[in-house]
């Protein structure tokens, strides 16, 4: 069968002007002559990646809100994230995340205002003091939310590290030199690695031991500069040194704990960007031929990751971006794992949105949801994470939000207690995440009225997933559209159960509202992101 739309391989080219097919019927990848409903064309058949997983991290409030007297509110913001309940009609109580991210902090908190790290929400507690003493009681917020998740059925923890610990940074803060280098002292490596490695034992006797970690983050921005969080950067030489010393301490002590590595700024450091010895990664760590290998280090994880942000507008951005790390990746390990790790809404959005102030309507959603679709159409990632879970700034990079008790944004209230809200940031993510479940597997999708990649980022997109055990359908389409639009299911020759699809509209005013359709009747409400669930025979 011959897939148009949802494929491995976009055209980026640039659209200029109107351009008609040979029939006439074809402007611009719109077909103008079909007056009846378009067709969304299903290929069970035709296999793209395995899914794992889809997450999102606790930083930087779930230290103070995890504390909080109230229970019942957090709660409601565990179940927000993670929850596959629904209510007595069917609607999600939550969006089923199936990763959680844990960031194993540097001590900056226990410096104060000395981290030089001006807003305390952004400063971490460290398990490990100056006289090498661990207090495993310490970041407990954080652990609530690690006994929250795993009660609601996460399975897939990952730990990550930002910097070292501040005892063996070479500026004893907590944050970088302010260049390209990491900051870590040459004499403590080796504490360094064993540090990581004690945290993990010590959660591998706990509920929730950690299936990965990821020891560097966005070595690519030299933190420091302007000192406002924990960081490092690091040189893909000073990382490749640093994960050949971990990979085997962490085999010698018996863990099954795997090195996730990557965790590049943006999408072109895998596959340029090196002039500072700090991009091309995908070459650098993955090519046999580099001399910064790490592919035959014992304890990693065959992939690398990274993130979404300033990648994203216009379309052919979108689109160039991923398609040029996943050439890359086919090329030096068409085996390798491809992960998108962390992502919110930052800065300018080419005019239209923006991360500031804090924005939860339906127009961030679908933007989120749009991010999304590429990174699993175009970038064929196997995981998709979130950066702030829970966000108690007047920001759009959040999740949850927690507002103080007045409804402002007094921090040093919220921290311990706050008002509770969601956003569409959340529901629309939950899209993806409610139904798209570990081990299903995308396959092709294609929307008959819409065959231009570029003209769909601002139109209608469309993609599936299957699972092979269960027979389980999901259909995912988002509309940018301000009209409605209708489609009819043609499913590649199965045939659906009851002939019907189960339906998650998340809109303006619905989140994740289920509702049942005929096959045959497919209706995409204005500005909206549409789940169909059926199972296949």
């Amino acid at each position: 069968m011959v897939m148009l739309g949802v494929s491995n391989s976009f055209s980026c080219a640039k659209k200029t002007g109107i351009k008609k097919g040979d029939d006439g019927c074809i402007v611009n990848g719109v077909n103008i002559c079909n007056t009846g409903p378009a067709r969304i064309t299903i290929n069970l058949g035709n296999e793209q990646q395995t899914m794992q997983s889809f997450g999102a991290s606790d930083c930087w409030t779930t230290k103070f809100i995890g504390k909080w007297n109230d229970v019942t509110k957090k709660n409601q913001i565990a179940d927000y994230l993670f929850s596959m309940e629904a209510d007595q009609q069917g609607n999600p109580k939550g969006i089923g995340l199936t990763l959680w991210r844990f960031n194993i902090g540097a001590g900056s908190y226990e410096q104060g205002s000395d981290s030089g790290i001006p807003d305390e929400f952004r400063r971490e507690e460290c398990f490990l003091d100056a006289n090498n003493n661990y207090n495993w009681n310490k970041q407990a917020g954080q652990q609530w939310f690690l006994s929250a998740a795993k009660a609601r059925g996460v399975k897939d923890f990952l730990a990550f590290s930002v910097s070292p610990p501040v005892q063996f940074t070479q500026n004893n803060k907590a944050y970088g030199l302010a260049n390209s280098h990491l900051n870590l002292t040459e004499s403590k490596k080796n504490a360094f690695a064993d540090f990581l490695v004690s945290v993990l034992k010590h959660f591998k006797s706990s509920s929730t031991p950690f299936n990965y970690l990821s020891p560097f983050n966005e070595p690519q921005w030299n933190w420091g500069e302007n000192p406002s969080q924990e960081g490092t950067g690091a040189t893909n030489a000073e990382i490749a040194d640093f994960i050949r010393l971990l990979g085997p301490k962490m085999k010698a002590a018996g863990l099954a704990t795997t090195i996730c590595l990557g965790e590049a700024n943006q999408w072109n450091s895998l596959d340029a960007n090196n002039s500072d010895g700090r991009g091309d990664q995908l070459n650098q760590f993955f090519n046999k031929s580099s001399a910064n290998y790490i592919g035959d280090v014992p304890s990693m994880e065959h992939l690398l990751s990274a993130h979404s942000y300033f990648t994203t507008c216009p379309g052919t951005d979108l689109i160039s971006y991923r398609q040029h790390a996943a050439d890359k990746q086919k090329t030096i390990d068409p085996s390798l794992h491809l992960w998108q790790s962390e992502f919110g809404i930052l800065g300018d959005i080419c005019g239209q949105l923006n991360g500031y102030p804090k924005n939860t309507g339906i127009d961030y959603g679908l933007y989120v949801a749009k991010v999304i679709h590429h990174d699993l159409t175009v970038a064929n990632v196997t995981s998709w994470q979130w950066w702030l879970a829970v966000d108690t700034y007047n920001y759009s990079d959040g999740l949850v939000y927690i507002n103080d008790p007045s409804g402002g944004y007094d921090l040093n209230s919220m921290k311990t207690n706050g008002l509770v809200s969601d956003s569409k940031q959340l529901w629309c993510l939950g899209n993806y995440s409610r139904f798209i479940r570990p081990g299903m597997i995308r396959i092709n999708a294609a929307l008959s009225d819409v065959t231009d990649p570029v003209l769909a980022t601002g139109t209608q997109m469309v993609s599936a997933y299957k699972d092979p055990a269960s027979k389980q359908l999901v259909i995912v389409l988002i509309n940018m559209s301000t009209e409605s639009k209708q489609y009819t299911v043609d499913p590649g020759g199965s045939q659906l159960a009851g002939n019907t699809f189960d339906v998650y509209t998340t809109t303006v005013l619905k989140n994740l509202k289920k509702s049942t359709t005929p096959i045959g009747t497919i209706t995409l409400e204005p500005r909206s992101v549409t789940t169909l669930t059926a199972h296949y025979q």
